[in-house]
C-alpha cells in the first residue's frame, strides 16, 4: 500500500501552510472597526446634544466653540500619542503648557510682539521636552518619575513668574486671531492649526522612518536596539516632539483666552492620555493612531459641552470620563488577548 506523502518541510521542521496569514494580517481591518466605533460614539453624542439642547448645541457658534476648545488639548494629544506609542508617558504636558503660556505673556516678551510670544512659547516647550528627554533617555530615569518632577517644577516656576496674577495680552495681532473676523470660511484659525498638526502627526507616524522606529521602540526596545535603532536618541526626539506640541498648544491657549495664567493646562495630561487610550493607542506601547486620538479628543470635548449646556455638575463629567477610560482599557486588553 502506498504511504501518504508528507508535505515538504522547511529547515525548521515546520510544515508550510498555504492558508496561513502573516501576524499583521487583519490589523488594518481592526483599526477601521475602532475608527468606525469612535465615529459612531461621536455621532451618538451629537444626536444627544441635538435632542437635549437643539437650539444651543447645533448652533454654528457652539460647534465652532467645541472645535476651538478641542484644538488646544488636541495638539497636546498628538504629541502624547507618539510618546505612549513608544512605551513612554508624559505627565508634565499640562504644566509645560502653563509655563510656556506665562513665559510668553510677560511684559518683556510682549514687547517683541507676535513673533516674540510665539517664539517664546515654542522654545519653552522644546526646552522642557529636552530636559524630559535627557533625563529619560540618557539619565535612565523612569518616564513617570521624570515627567512628574517636571510637572512640579514647571508649575512652581509658572507660579513664580506670575506671582499668582493673570497676565493680560496686549498684542493686537495675537488677539485678532481669536476674533470671528479672522475665521477662514467659517473655520477658526486655531482649528486650522490643529488640523495641520494632526495631518503632520499622521504622516510622521504612518509614512516615515521616524514613525516606524517609534512603533518598534514601543513594541520591543531591545529588539529595536539590536536592529540598529538608536533607542535613546529616538526617545529624546519623542519628548522634544511632545514639548513642541505643548508650546504650540500654549500659543493657541493664549490666543483663545487672551492671557497667560499659571493654572493653564490643568489636568491636560489626563485628558491627553485618556483621548489617546480610547482612540486605540496601547499604554504598553507598540501601537498608536493619530486618527483615533483626535476622535477621542472630539468625544471628550463634546461630552463636556453637552454637560455644560445641560447644567450638569463637573464631578459628573469626571465620572463619565473615568468610566469611558476604564471601558477603553478593558476593550484593549480583550483585543490583545484575541490577537
Amino acid at each position: 500500500m502506498t504511504q501518504p506523502v508528507s508535505p515538504p518541510r522547511d529547515t525548521t521542521g515546520t510544515p508550510p501552510s498555504a492558508g496561513r496569514l502573516p501576524a499583521w494580517h487583519g490589523l488594518p481591518a481592526r483599526a477601521d472597526v475602532r475608527t468606525l466605533s469612535l465615529l459612531g460614539v461621536l455621532a451618538a453624542l451629537v444626536v444627544i446634544g441635538g435632542v437635549t439642547r437643539p437650539d444651543e448645541f447645533l448652533d454654528t457658534r457652539n460647534l465652532q466653540l467645541v472645535l476651538t476648545q478641542a484644538s488646544v488639548i488636541g495638539v497636546v494629544t498628538v504629541g502624547m500619542t507618539f510618546v505612549i506609542t513608544a512605551g513612554g508617558i508624559d505627565l508634565s504636558v499640562g504644566a509645560i503648557v502653563a509655563l510656556a503660556s506665562v513665559w510668553a505673556t510677560t511684559v518683556a516678551t510682549q514687547e517683541y510682539g507676535f513673533t516674540g510670544i510665539l517664539f517664546t512659547a515654542l522654545v519653552v516647550g522644546l526646552g522642557c521636552g529636552l530636559v524630559n528627554g535627557l533625563l529619560i533617555a540618557y539619565g535612565g530615569m523612569v518616564p513617570f518619575i521624570a515627567t512628574l518632577a517636571m510637572l512640579a517644577s514647571a508649575r512652581g516656576l509658572a507660579l513664580q513668574i506670575t506671582d499668582g496674577r493673570t497676565q493680560i495680552v496686549s498684542v493686537d495681532s495675537v488677539l485678532r486671531l481669536g476674533e470671528r473676523g479672522s475665521y477662514v470660511l467659517g473655520v477658526p484659525p486655531l482649528v486650522l492649526v490643529f488640523a495641520l498638526v494632526t495631518i503632520a502627526g499622521w504622516l510622521l507616524l504612518n509614512r516615515t522612518t521616524f514613525g516606524r522606529r517609534t512603533v518598534a521602540v514601543g513594541g520591543n526596545a531591545e529588539a529595536a536596539r539590536l536592529a540598529g535603532i538608536d533607542v535613546r536618541r529616538q526617545r529624546l526626539y519623542l519628548y522634544l516632539l511632545s514639548g513642541l506640541c505643548c508650546g504650540i498648544a500654549a500659543f493657541l491657549l493664549i490666543v483663545l483666552s487672551g492671557s497667560g495664567q499659571n493654572t493653564n493646562g490643568n489636568l491636560y495630561e489626563l485628558d491627553a492620555i485618556a483621548a489617546a487610550i480610547i482612540g486605540g493607542t496601547l499604554l504598553s506601547g507598540g501601537r498608536g493612531t493619530i486618527t483615533g486620538s483626535v476622535l477621542g479628543v472630539l468625544i471628550f470635548t463634546t461630552i463636556t459641552n453637552i454637560f455644560a449646556l445641560n447644567n450638569l455638575q463637573s464631578d459628573v463629567q469626571q465620572i463619565a470620563k473615568g468610566a469611558i477610560i476604564v471601558a477603553a482599557v478593558l476593550v484593549q486588553r480583550r483585543t490583545a488577548r484575541t490577537s
